[in-house]
């Protein structure tokens, strides 16, 4: 990825900081080191506000700082944590001063764009960046990246498709890359004709068929969104041109990442849906580590089949390939919009295939009125992020009266 190789001692352990250590990736993440407990050091574990687990692996880790975003839980996380020597601390100056601490590895795993400043900070010499916000790059990739370059730091993602990608994708040999392709599972409702799909109960949206996620990044899978957004991402990640980026729809979750060579060669990374793997291949980076997941027997699977996506069916996944096309803070709107609307379909306040509907809204309505502007700072990301949830929650509003 773009920057340069982070200089690492190999006499000592890899020192890793945390964003958002209570989330999914996080839970991954911890397993891998406790299981390599003499090859990693936890600087520090930043959650928001999940007091009892964060104490609870800070305690497992052996972690130097435990951090909470959420203030109102501090007095919680001291009490688990006295007389342990891990330093606590709470509220969002203290998040930036976890960032801030010595560290080799950063894995940036904050939901929503509450990763965005402490993220970015992140960003300096010598580091290596793991990233599995997409906000980042799906809002600001443009500036996220000319701080990658900047500074010479090591980007790696953590996603699993775009991981996947960087396994394959020869950076030297980037000009004779013919297209990139990520793949998605379909989600639940990858069968469903698109009359029932308006009749999808948060419970049946929930229920993926391969992969243990959050409930957001659930939803955005069965809409199709998720893809979308690691289309914006990709176009940041790689460099080759937007009609170069394409998504299969895949449903067993084997292959996860493709790039076409100008040579006719389709190279894929293929593997078990399990995070641990390409954050492993992140924590290891450029070596490889043991990993409990189950490996793949081909002759067991025996079938792989692959189909377009239907962006009928789908609309959400259209709606995120017009955003990247489109630029400027369409992105940052697209993501506001769908966090805002995907929370009122999981609370009852909007159907299923409200989703796109209300993304598509205020998008032309933003465009409409010039709020869609090119962000030249975090700051204008957040302005734009705003304005889109506020345009959202009015058009939810005004489809309940």
């Amino acid at each position: 990825m773009a920057g340069g190789p982070a200089v690492q001692d190999n006499n000592r352990p890899v020192r890793i900081t945390v964003l958002g250590a209570t989330g999914s990736i996080g839970q991954s993440l911890a397993d891998i080191i406790e299981r390599n407990p003499n090859r990693f050091e936890v600087v520090a574990l930043v959650a928001n506000r999940n007091a009892d687990l964060l104490a609870d692996m800070a305690k497992r880790l052996r972690a130097g700082a435990a951090v909470l975003a959420d203030e109102a839980r501090l007095d919680d996380l001291s009490a688990h944590l006295a007389g342990t020597g891990i330093d606590v601390s709470g509220g969002a100056t203290a998040v930036l001063e976890a960032v801030d601490r010595d560290t080799d590895l950063v894995v940036g795993a904050i939901v929503g764009s509450a990763g965005l400043i402490p993220t970015m900070r992140a960003i300096r010499p010598g580091r290596r960046i793991a990233l599995a916000n997409k906000e980042c790059l799906v809002c600001a990739g443009g500036l996220f990246m000319a701080r990658i370059r900047e500074t010479g730091a090591e980007l790696l993602p953590v996603d699993s498709e775009h991981n996947a990608i960087f396994q394959v994708f020869e950076a030297d040999k980037a000009d004779q890359v013919e297209k990139v392709i990520l793949t998605a599972s379909g989600g639940p409702f990858r069968q469903m004709a698109k009359a029932d799909m308006a009749r999808v109960t948060p419970e049946q949206a929930l229920k993926h068929p391969n992969w243990d996620m959050g409930a957001r990044i659930t939803i955005d899978s069965a809409t199709m969104m998720n893809k979308g957004f690691e289309v914006i991402e990709a176009s940041h990640l790689f460099p080759v041109s937007h009609d170069d980026l394409g998504v299969l729809v895949h449903p067993q979750s084997v292959v996860h990442g493709l790039v076409q060579y100008k040579d006719g060669s389709l190279l894929a990374q293929l593997g078990s849906p399990d995070m641990r793997t390409p954050i492993a291949h992140c924590l290891a980076y450029p070596d490889r580590m043991e990993v409990p997941v189950r490996k793949l027997d081909l002759a067991e699977i025996a079938t792989l089949t692959f189909e377009a996506p239907d962006l009928d069916r789908f609309p959400a996944l259209r709606l995120a390939l017009d955003a990247m096309k489109a630029g400027g803070g369409a992105p940052a709107a697209l993501n506001a919009a769908d966090e805002v609307v995907v929370d009122a379909f999981l609370t009852g306040k909007a159907g299923f295939m409200e989703i796109p509907a209300a993304i598509e809204a205020v998008l032309e309505t933003m465009g409409g009125q010039g709020d869609l502007r090119e962000a030249s700072t975090v700051e204008d990301v957040l302005a734009i992020d705003a304005i889109a949830r506020k345009r959202t929650e009015e058009w939810i509003a005004a489809r309940r009266l």
